[in-house]
């Protein structure tokens, strides 16, 4: 099956997000412990988008800023380093306890020691994105986009979020833009919402093109009956995850493409790295296969980010998961949490186990 893609657009891939910094102890050490922190600016949504950026199509951010600051300012450059144009408003802090750009806290682990994440997203200025600060007509209208990517995470941040990445989608449709949605669940971000998280996210699902999710994702966002979370052995879990994907498509008949990966912690540094994808009535399967991680934070991002970039080249289906599971395993090498890609070739070394120095 292929996706139909709009043509002559500017973009070829748009993301809403909440911009942030990440502080991560040198050497995989414990937050704890360390007194020297590397910071980053990141964001699950731009970690997907990252991938087609570094691999040469046109990318957007669509988020929010607080206005002089020196973090914002470096959030920024980052983004022009990644090739990505960005648009937003800027939002006065309102003094030292006001608005601020969320912080996250995170080591990457080492052997039998897992990584620990803190979240430190109190006065976070992008939990005030609204569609009432962009001009959607203009921005899938005249502009043109051929795929928005909204995470279940800015869906669930604050009620003017919600509302922001549900409005994306309508005018998404409207313009004949396609919609990839990725679940993203957070528990703390749905607390005393569920119902009005249901209804949004349900809707947002039904009129999305590409959906994307965990067990988990799929079963607490969407009321979709599947397979428990965890467990040692995920290769004996496939059929179960099918199941699940199965009952997606009856529930949201409109999307054509389905995924989800798979991950199995041999220890922190040792992952078995797998996916399925169904695109229309054709099953895609990645058996889970050993790979090595350095740091593991925006692995699915990777995966997702792949995938996308994949069917914005219009390749064959069985290449999107096969490219997507590369880039997702090409995250996990590095510091950021974000892959860059060199090009294709590097991430198709990956996929066919070629490690090998190219000179």
């Amino acid at each position: 099956m292929k996706i139909e893609l709009k043509k002559g657009c500017k973009y070829s891939l748009i993301v809403p997000t909440s911009m942030g910094i990440r502080l991560t102890p040198f050497n995989g050490q414990p937050i704890h412990t360390s007194d020297i922190l590397k910071m980053q600016a990141t964001s699950a949504e731009t970690n997907v988008a990252s991938v087609a950026a570094y691999l040469g199509l046109p990318v957007k951010v669509l988020t929010t800023f607080v206005k002089g600051s020196p973090v914002a300012q470096f959030i920024k450059d980052n983004l022009k380093s990644r090739h990505m144009d960005y648009e937003g408003k800027e939002v006065d802090q309102g003094g030292p306890w006001g608005y601020r750009h969320q912080i996250n806290i995170a080591d990457s682990g080492y052997g039998a020691r897992g990584p620990r994440v803190w979240n430190d997203r109190s006065g976070e200025v992008g939990r005030t994105l609204n569609v009432k600060d962009f001009d959607l007509d203009r921005i899938f209208g005249k502009e043109g986009v051929q795929i928005v990517h909204l995470s279940g995470l800015i869906g669930a941040l604050s009620p003017e979020t919600s509302a922001f990445c549900l409005e994306l989608a309508k005018a998404a449709k409207k313009h004949g833009t396609k919609i990839s949605f990725d679940l993203n669940f957070r528990a703390s971000f749905w607390k005393g919402r569920e119902k009005e998280l249901h209804n949004i996210f349900k809707e947002i699902a039904g009129i999305s093109d590409i959906l994307i999710g965990n067990e988990e994702d799929f079963q607490l966002c969407l009321n979709i009956e599947g397979p428990e979370a965890g467990g040692k052995n995920i290769s004996d879990k496939i059929e179960s995850f099918k199941a699940m994907i199965n009952n997606v498509k009856k529930a949201y008949p409109n999307a054509q493409a389905f995924a989800t990966t798979l991950r199995q912690v041999v220890h922190t540094n040792s992952h078995l790295w797998g996916a399925i994808m169904l695109e229309g009535d054709n099953w895609h399967v990645v058996e889970p296969r050993e790979i090595h991680v350095l740091d593991r934070i925006g692995g699915g991002d990777g995966f997702v980010g792949g995938m996308i970039y994949a069917i914005l080249k219009e390749w064959e289906p069985e290449k999107w998961i096969q490219f997507g599971w590369a880039t997702g395993a090409l995250a996990t090498t590095a510091l950021t949490d974000y892959g860059q890609p060199a090009d294709e070739e590097q991430v198709w070394s990956i996929w066919a186990g070629n490690a090998r120095v190219k000179r």
